[in-house]
Order: structure tokens, then C-alpha cells, then sequence
């Protein structure tokens, strides 16, 4: 297990980890000032890709951390990165939102709506059964299919609903087809993150998340250091009854903070 003192960069789940809705969790802050103080940086990743790194980065400065879009690795972006390294430009058709769409754009994927390489889906809050149906045709004409995530369920306001990977289950139903998905738990939402931060080493990387099963299991997977902070989902039972466990546990990102310190002083 390595020591905190010798990360040098954090990626942090957004929503359990540094914040709760729309209020922040203790010590948020105070985490992110002591990495700009000890020369550390953070990246926070999200498995949802109907928004995009700037939407996000809009919501994390609007309750009081500054953030630009190059701050945010989504699972969106994490797909397009792992596309252009199969193909470059490659085109793809798409079941995903504006947002998903620009992004993917943004980063040298084609959208188009004949002849695709790929077939992608992401949590597409827009989707039709139009686009479904073609989707289907594609993939039975074997065009390699890929997710953005797995997650079955996106919680809201007024309750769950179906997220990207309950939709890839309907597509793999009709078709036989199951995607290669891209992002949390896997491990190539850890390789994306290397291309975007391309100075950081990966022994200097950590994970640190509230769930065990997507947070934990990524950083475990990709054989990163991987912190699991009990201010979210994971609650200390589900911690001792779990096959996956966590290098450090800590209740809150104030008491890592408060770890590194120590650590860093300790030399």
C-alpha cells in the first residue's frame, strides 16, 4: 500500500464523495485547498454522460470550488478517447444526448447516421424508438457496440430511473449483441485519465470514491491506490461484508485531508 504522500493526483467522485445534491459534503473544500497547497491536483470523474465536463464544471463552481471543464473526466469523454485509439475520426452512431453528442464531437468522433464503425450508447435522455430500432439493424449488421457505463439506475428527485446500462440490456435482449463498456468500474476510464493528464504517473494516481463497486472495484481493477470515503452509498456494514476493500477508508474528504497532512509531515 503506498503512502498518501506520494500521490500526486486525486480523482474524486463528484456525487457522495464531494458533494450531496446540491450542498457540499464536509471538508470538500478544505481537501481541495491542502492539494493546491502541496502542489497535488485533483480530477473529478463522473460514470453519467448525458452532461458534460462543462456542466459539471459549472455545478462544481457554483457551490464554491472554482472548476474548469478540464477538471472533469466523464465517461463520455473516457469513450471517445478509447474510439480514437481503435480508429482515428472514427464515426460512430450515436444514442446519447446534445450534450454527450458535442462532447464527442469536441474530441474528433464523427456522428453520422450511416455506415457507423461503432455503435454507441450512452444515458440518453433524449432516446426514441426510432433511433433504438436503427441501433438494433446496426448491430445486427455487426457493427461493434460499446457503452459510455453500466449503472442500471440514475437516482433523481423524484426517484430512479433507467440509466445507460438498463438500456444496453434492452439492446443486448433484441439483438444478442452486449457492449464493451467503457466506464466505472472499468479500467478504461483509468487509461482515459492517463491520456488527460499524460505528466502524471500512474503509481502517483489515486481513486477516491463512496462506492465499493464501481469507485473502490476501478481503482483495484487498474491496480491504483484506491480511497473509499463513507460520506456517500458505502456505509461501514457494507465495507465488512464486501469482497472488494479499499487501500484507505476515511470517513469524510476532511479526514484524508487531515491523513496527508500528516503524512507529508511526517516525511
Amino acid at each position: 500500500m503506498k503512502r498518501l504522500r506520494e500521490i500526486r493526483c486525486f480523482m474524486l467522485d463528484m456525487d457522495g464523495t464531494f458533494y450531496l445534491g446540491h450542498r457540499l459534503l464536509p471538508g470538500a473544500l478544505r481537501f481541495m485547498r491542502y492539494l493546491a497547497e502541496s502542489g497535488r491536483e485533483a480530477v473529478f470523474v463522473t460514470n453519467n454522460s448525458s452532461n458534460s465536463a462543462a456542466y459539471y464544471a459549472d455545478k462544481l463552481t457554483s457551490l464554491g470550488w472554482a472548476a474548469q471543464a478540464e477538471d472533469i473526466l466523464t465517461a463520455g469523454q473516457a469513450t471517445a478517447y478509447y474510439l480514437r485509439a481503435l480508429k482515428p475520426a472514427p464515426k460512430i452512431f450515436l444514442l446519447g444526448t446534445p450534450a454527450l453528442a458535442a462532447e464527442m464531437a469536441a474530441l474528433g468522433v464523427q456522428l453520422t447516421e450511416e455506415a457507423p464503425d461503432y455503435v454507441v450508447l450512452g444515458f440518453d435522455l433524449t432516446l426514441t424508438y426510432a433511433k433504438l430500432a436503427q441501433a438494433c439493424r446496426f448491430l445486427r449488421a455487426g457493427v461493434p457496440f460499446f457503452a459510455t457505463h453500466p449503472d442500471l439506475n440514475c437516482p433523481t428527485e423524484s426517484g430512479y430511473i433507467p440509466d445507460c446500462g438498463a438500456l444496453a440490456a434492452l439492446l443486448h435482449a433484441a439483438t444478442g449483441v452486449a457492449p464493451k463498456v467503457i466506464g466505472k468500474p472499468n479500467r478504461e476510464m483509468i487509461e482515459a485519465m492517463l491520456l488527460k493528464k499524460p505528466k502524471v504517473p500512474k503509481a502517483q494516481l489515486a481513486m477516491v470514491g463512496d462506492r465499493l463497486y464501481t469507485d473502490v472495484a476501478m481503482g483495484r481493477a487498474a491496480e491504483i491506490t484506491s480511497i473509499l470515503v463513507l460520506s456517500g452509498e458505502t456505509q461501514p456494514a457494507d465495507l465488512r461484508q464486501s469482497a472488494i476493500q479499499p487501500d484507505y477508508v476515511f470517513d469524510h474528504l476532511a479526514a484524508l485531508a487531515e491523513a496527508l497532512a500528516r503524512d507529508d509531515a511526517a516525511g
